[in-house]
């Protein structure tokens, strides 16, 4: 059920007025692109520069403070320079895959955040199995990350690139389950219908325990599905160079770069969604205010970004074995028990009701 006009929705029918209805289908669809590929630049280099300052801050250092006021456009520069770099490689790479893995790992993130509800109506892509696409769609990246490692024709990036399929795959069920113990409480995997259902309360607060353990675990498989550390296993540069990208400069660098920090971003937006009510202010309903709702949305999510940050400055690099037991023999565990325990909450609240 579609609640509010989203925003491309508004477009179509602002440009329905102008053009046939196909035609003003397509072009909506561009304009929709072209504005989050602007929310993807700008949130990837703000992201950079927060990580920058959060390291300096943790080690007691000054950080950026060159490049513009404070060192605001640091990373502005670094981007000029990135693109400025020439595009190197190795002649024993396989072309094609070599040149296609960035793009798998770029898409993908762009895909995911078109569903992450910023406000009611600042939601670019609003379906009834919103979660399941969520994580369908951002299982993606990581043939990007096998392609490059493997079409680079180099025994680090392979290595690099094995490990995070290895990584990848194992978390995600963390993920997923812990994502599943909310949908049991809520009913629903559209993003809209979680938001509306925690106008009464946060969903971390509805589900008492069982959903505060799955927030926690959520957010320990979440940092390692996006290969930060303690779990950068993918990119130990004291034993891989690079990893995966070893062999990639320039733009195709910066686009796996970039697509790791907006993973970041994306693991937070999502948290904040189905744990802390997305746009919903704790002290009341933000839907007269949009801008306010966009603010709430984004202070909440930048809290969890700082505290993925905070795990990386903290926390020394776990070995591969360290980082499978985790999975395999606690969190996956500690899940399916939780699962179980929401769903016996879930079923004495309906016999409550009835």
């Amino acid at each position: 059920m579609q609640i509010s006009l989203n925003i491309t929705e508004t477009i179509q029918e602002c440009l329905v007025s102008m053009m046939s209805e196909s035609a003003a289908g397509y072009i909506a669809m561009v304009i929709i692109a072209l504005i989050y590929l602007g929310i993807f630049s700008v949130a990837g280099l703000f992201l950079v520069l927060l990580e920058r300052r959060v390291a300096a801050w943790f080690q007691l250092r000054i950080g950026p403070n060159r490049v513009g006021f404070q060192g605001l456009l640091q990373t502005m520069a670094d981007a000029l320079k990135l693109v400025s770099k020439e595009l190197t490689g190795t002649d024993r790479a396989d072309k094609f895959l070599y040149n296609l893995a960035p793009y798998f790992v770029i898409i993908s993130a762009l895909m995911a955040l078109g569903l992450i509800p910023f406000t009611k109506e600042f939601q670019a892509f609003d379906i009834n199995i919103g979660i399941f696409f969520l994580i369908a769609v951002s299982s993606i990246g990581v043939i990007g990350i096998l392609l490059g490692g493997w079409a680079s024709n180099n025994k680090f990036a392979l290595i690099g690139a094995m490990r995070s399929g290895v990584q990848t795959i194992s978390y995600e069920l963390s993920v997923g389950l812990s994502l599943l113990t909310m949908i049991l409480l809520t009913g629903s995997l559209q993003l809209s219908e979680i938001v509306e259902l925690q106008k009464s309360g946060w969903l971390i607060v509805q589900g008492h325990i069982p959903a505060i353990i799955a927030f926690m675990i959520y957010m320990i498989a979440g940092t390692a599905e996006t290969n930060r550390a303690p779990f950068d296993m993918v990119e130990a540069e004291s034993e891989l160079g690079a990893g995966f990208h070893t062999e990639y400069s320039g733009m195709k660098f910066a686009y796996f770069f970039l697509a790791e920090f907006i993973n970041m971003f994306l693991i937070a937006a999502i948290a904040t969604t189905v744990f802390f009510g997305a746009w919903l202010s704790p002290f009341g309903i933000t839907e007269s205010i949009p801008w306010l709702g966009v603010l709430w949305f984004l202070v909440k999510t930048l809290l969890l970004v700082f505290l993925m940050m905070w795990f990386r400055w903290t926390f020394p690099r776990l070995r591969v074995d360290q980082l499978l037991t985790l999975e395999w023999k606690y969190l996956l565990p500690i899940n399916l028990v939780n699962i179980v325990v929401m769903a016996f909450i879930v079923w004495q609240n309906l016999i409550i009701l009835i």
